[in-house]
C-alpha cells in the first residue's frame, strides 16, 4: 500500500501523532471533514478537467466579441 509515497508504517505513524494532537473523540470529526475536503477538490478538478477538454474540442463555440460601440469611440476622439 503506497498512498502519495507514503507507507503503511508512516501512514501508523501519522495516525498516532494526529491522535494524540487532536484526542480519540475529534479524531472521527478531523478524518470526515478532511475526507469531504479531499472529495471536493476532486469533484473541482474532474469539473475543470471536463471543461478544458471541451474548450479545446469546440474552439469554434467561444462566444462573439461585440465590437466597439462607433457612438463612444467618436466622442472619446472628439475630447
Amino acid at each position: 500500500m503506497n498512498i502519495f509515497g507514503i507507507g503503511l508504517p508512516e501512514m501508523a505513524v501519522i495516525g498516532a501523532v494526529a491522535l494524540l494532537v487532536f484526542g480519540p473523540k475529534r479524531l472521527p470529526e478531523f478524518g470526515r471533514t478532511l475526507g469531504k475536503t479531499l472529495k471536493g477538490f476532486q469533484t473541482a478538478s474532474k469539473e475543470f478537467e471536463r471543461e478544458i477538454s471541451k474548450a479545446m474540442a469546440d474552439p469554434e463555440e467561444l462566444p462573439p466579441t461585440s465590437p466597439p460601440d462607433s457612438a463612444t469611440t467618436t466622442k472619446a476622439s472628439e475630447d
